[in-house]
């Protein structure tokens, strides 16, 4: 019985630790037709981190599972939003703030449209 138990604990942390971190991403890819169509490539990534530094309008910081944070430069237009699709203000973002951000690889930048706060802290 205990050993049940253990193993049941074990498996629940395990699972959160792969959880924290994750990045998943999907591609779009247009090939170039007959009539002489461009090709049109479209990478888009999510991923999942705590906050290390934030400002407003231009970059953000995350721990991730990469050794150092990770930073993410900010599109044009981002919306933030919480994690049951509330809008809410850039400022409710705060460090130590748990996010799930997507983002489009645009060269070596990584430019964030949405940025999901699972936790809002007034």
């Amino acid at each position: 019985m205990i050993k049940s138990i253990v193993s049941v604990a074990f498996a629940t942390v395990l699972i959160g630790s792969a959880a924290y971190g994750q990045t998943s991403s999907s591609t779009t890819t247009v090939a170039t037709g007959a009539n002489g169509a461009t090709e049109t490539t479209t990478t888009t990534t999510e991923s999942t981190g705590v906050v290390t530094e934030f400002t407003p309008g231009s970059a953000l910081f995350l721990k991730t599972e990469a050794a150092q944070p990770v930073r993410y430069k900010f599109g044009k237009t981002v919306t933030y939003v919480t994690a049951d699709g509330r809008v809410i203000e850039a400022s409710k973002i705060k460090k130590d703030s748990k996010v799930h951000v997507h983002y489009v690889k645009q060269g070596d930048d990584m430019l964030v449209d949405k940025v999901i706060v699972s936790d809002v802290r007034d």
